[in-house]
């Protein structure tokens, strides 16, 4: 699924998976327990049919489990989470690299110069913290990559990026990474836009790097609270 850009308003059908997403991160579902389409429904006030279609992608996400009687939650796999995390590493800077080493390839400029201007408009008018972020997040980093000219990595990119999609919402629940992460995707385009690649590339290591760090800390901190019987009773109490 490609990004949410700033003009373009999350479908029905985004927020519902994203709605839902957000209750499995913050544990409010059991993992032994099915979900019953009719109290989601009503918990969610939707239809059986968007709600049917973000099951099966919060399946195909790895978020859910398929059994005879119905769809299950899966327990988060932080060790998996590191794996993907660390190729989503991996590719992003090889984006930046192939130019470094190849001298007939160029960054796609005027591709660059529509994202930094994409991201100063969120600068001066910044998105709520929630799970709209992080689809305004992968579109970034996807448009990145894409104007790298690789392809093939961009698809690859993007398979990724829906695995660790919703775990993802770890690093958007506070104003503060919002911020950041605003902060942190301009000095990478402009450092690109000037032709200081090593630098962006660096900027770009460093940004990745820290996120996972969020990433990770808060979903160790769900787990912990899991184990011992709690429900966090929202992403946002994970910033506390």
């Amino acid at each position: 699924m490609s990004g949410v850009h700033v003009d373009e308003p999350v479908s029905l059908r985004d927020r519902v998976y994203l709605d839902l997403g957000k209750k499995l991160m913050a544990g409010e579902m059991d993992h032994r327990t099915r979900l019953v389409e009719s109290q989601l429904c009503e918990t969610l006030n939707v239809s059986r049919t968007p709600l049917r279609e973000a099951l099966v992608r919060l399946h195909a996400d790895g978020m859910l489990e398929r059994r005879a009687d119905g769809y299950y939650p899966v327990a988060l796999d932080i060790p998996g989470v590191r794996d993907l995390y660390e190729l989503r590493i991996t590719i992003e800077l090889r984006g930046i690299t192939r130019i470094l080493e190849t001298d007939e390839l160029r960054y796609d400029k005027d591709r660059l110069a529509a994202l930094r201007s994409e991201w100063l408009e969120l600068r001066a008018a910044p998105p709520a913290a929630d799970g709209d972020m992080v689809l305004r997040d992968e579109s970034f980093h996807i448009e990145l990559c894409a104007a790298s000219g690789n392809r093939a990595m961009v698809a690859t990119l993007d398979n990724i990026n829906r695995r660790i999609r919703l775990i993802r919402m770890y690093d958007f629940v506070s104003e503060e990474r919002v911020a950041a992460t605003i902060a942190e995707h301009l000095d990478i385009v402009d450092l690109l836009l000037d032709d200081e690649l090593a630098a962006g590339r660096a900027a770009l290591h460093e940004h990745v790097g820290a996120s996972f760090e969020v990433v990770e800390r808060r979903a160790l901190r769900a787990l912990s609270a899991r184990s011992l019987g709690q429900s966090v009773t929202s992403l946002e109490a994970l910033w506390r």
